[in-house]
């Protein structure tokens, strides 16, 4: 079955039918087809992708994203540390409510919603919490888009001592890292960003010593970073409680497309074809990207809204619909902005079509036509 459009967003995405199809066969957790032969394989193909280095461990975790940043920073921090938290949008904010809500010490550094964050404001930070164990942040913020400069702030970081967790959700498979060559603690990311599987699981790729020693620390049954990688490691690939059986078996196929395309690395450049093709086109169009070239990420662009009085996002979103394209809603929290992702089976044939449906929908909604 074909989708009835295009999803241009950060996650879900648009699948391919390889990936859709692989979900068409149920699977016995406890078997060890499943077990041992597909969930051993993804943790060894993330590590891999993650270094070449030795010492990295992964560990798969059911739920959102979310779980699994909600996993790191319940597991990785005791009572005694304190979590330096650099935020510039809705994700890096949505850290410290994890560290608020499970009573962990912190510090909240916000740098603003259309900033980078800095090796300044990082800089800052540290001297002004000298008490902070633990640096976080987002490496690419899809409130915006934005991509923070993760090189230098991982370096900052290890040189003052720190344990570093980074939320690489929407970068993760999308844009080329090496997490011992940047002494990365914790990274963690998701099945449905880039790439490219569906929603259900969400996996952190470790320092096995940073793992062992989450032992006994975890403020959540479900969400125990150790028990769950404990499991795994020594179970056979088992988890803990119900695995997302499905979910696992798209993802195995979607890391083989990842391969097949050529690695992280085309990917990439894939991505970064479309987001430059999609911001000059818009630009011909009359849109402005709400972030400078020199922050912006290949995963999603924000764009200002039209200022004429008839513009009415929805009525823009249905006309965009119609033609086989759904965008999404700005979120950034003093300014009119929508996105648009170019993660997920997306070409650049797709983008020219978009473009094209771009115009058709603001004719479309400025003489508002049904």
């Amino acid at each position: 079955m074909n989708n009835p459009y295009l999803l241009l967003t950060p996650g879900p995405l648009t699948t391919s039918k390889a990936v859709r199809e692989s979900m068409m066969k149920d699977w016995c957790t406890w078997d060890d087809d499943y077990n041992h032969d597909i969930v051993q394989q993804i943790r060894r193909q993330l590590v891999r992708l993650a270094t070449p280095q030795a010492g990295y461990t992964s560990v798969l975790m059911q739920g959102s994203g979310t779980a699994s940043v909600e996993a790191v920073i319940g597991s990785a921090l005791s009572d005694e540390h304190c979590l330096l938290i650099l935020a510039n949008g809705t994700y890096g904010q949505r850290i410290a409510q994890i560290a608020n809500i499970l009573h962990i010490q912190h510090r909240l550094v916000d740098v603003g919603e259309c900033n980078a964050i800095s090796p300044e404001h990082l800089t800052n930070a540290l001297n002004d919490y000298p008490e902070s164990t633990h640096v976080a942040f987002v490496h690419c913020e899809t409130t915006t888009g934005i991509l923070n400069p993760l090189e230098e702030l991982a370096a900052i970081s290890k040189q003052a001592g720190k344990t570093l967790i980074v939320d690489a959700m929407s970068s993760f498979g999308g844009i080329p890292l090496d997490v011992a060559a940047l002494d990365i603690d914790f990274l963690i990311s998701s099945a449905n960003k880039c790439i490219q599987g569906v929603p259900g699981f969400g996996f952190i790729i470790a320092k096995q010593s940073q793992i062992e020693a989450c032992k006994g620390r975890a403020r959540s049954l479900s969400l125990d970073l150790y028990d769950q990688w404990q499991a795994m490691e020594y179970g056979g690939g088992k988890w803990r409680f119900t695995s997302p059986t499905h979910t696992v078996r798209a993802f195995a196929t979607a890391l083989e497309e990842l391969a097949s395309e050529g690695g992280v690395a085309q990917r990439h450049q894939r991505y970064q074809q479309n987001q430059q093709r999609l911001v000059a086109g818009m630009a011909e169009l009359g849109f402005q990207a709400l972030i400078n070239r020199e922050q912006q990420s290949p995963i999603i662009t924000a764009f200002l809204s039209p200022t004429h009085a008839d513009y009415d996002f929805k009525l823009f979103y249905q006309a965009l619909k119609k033609q086989g394209f759904v965008i999404y809603p700005g979120k950034v929290s003093d300014t009119d902005c929508f996105r648009i992702g170019n993660i997920g089976e997306v070409y650049a044939d797709d983008i020219e079509q978009l473009l094209a449906a771009m115009k058709s929908a603001l004719y479309w909604e400025e003489n508002h036509v049904a």
